[in-house]
């Protein structure tokens, strides 16, 4: 992948408390990778990198709203989510509540996310972001190439791998700039995650040769 900041973006998902923080809901799930990773410094990093390169950034968000608890059916890690009320909004069109909570941003990033130039495009409600405006955003300024990164490894970022190639883009991901759940019955994501990335993506680097390619 050849990488420039005319034609290739940096996509963030899902870069908020819930997943992030030691008090999110999935800290029990997910923190041992996280630490393991350093993926919370190497997203920052990623953030730094990308706006001193002048790198267009996007934020595919995660916000559950009351509406979407009526769900009538959901996925075993939806259900999980939902239970534990994961990134939960109080509303499409209300902000309460919303600073500090587990859907909003971990405040490290904020300088980077609230800058006015950041595209924090709508949510993904599943997984993947065949139910947000992220392929539109993305097309709309002649980007073709990806380099991806955040949470959850095997879940969503997979999920946007997985439709951003079929979507017709070149897709990095970047390996140490996420992470995953290590469930006791279900596995480990982390490792999941790494057989599906490069048996996929265009690339699978590290967030040291990320950070060199876009200097």
């Amino acid at each position: 992948m050849n990488i420039n900041n005319n034609d290739t973006a940096v996509v963030v998902i899902d870069p908020q408390n819930d997943v992030l923080s030691e008090t999110g809901v999935s800290w029990d799930l997910v923190g041992n990778n996280v630490k393991d990773n350093k993926t919370v410094e190497n997203i920052e990093r990623i953030f730094k990198a990308a706006k001193q390169n002048e790198f267009e950034v996007f934020i595919s968000p995660h916000y559950y709203y009351p509406t979407d608890y009526g769900w009538k059916f959901a996925g075993t890690v939806e259900q999980m989510m939902l239970k534990s009320r994961e990134f939960d909004r109080n509303g499409a069109l209300s902000l309460d509540g919303f600073l500090g909570s587990g859907a909003d941003w971990l405040e490290r990033y904020k300088p980077f996310i609230e800058d006015g130039k950041t595209i924090v495009v709508s949510p993904h409600k599943a997984y993947g972001p065949q139910s947000n405006d992220l392929v539109l955003q993305l097309r709309k300024r002649n980007i073709s190439k990806v380099i991806l990164l955040g949470m959850l490894a095997n879940i969503c970022v997979e999920a946007h791998l997985r439709d951003l190639i079929e979507q017709g883009f070149e897709v990095l991901v970047i390996k140490d700039a996420t992470a995953a759940p290590q469930h006791p019955e279900l596995g480990d994501g982390y490792k999941a995650a790494l057989i599906n990335f490069g048996y996929i993506a265009n690339a699978v680097l590290s967030t040291d040769e990320i950070v060199a390619a876009m200097a």
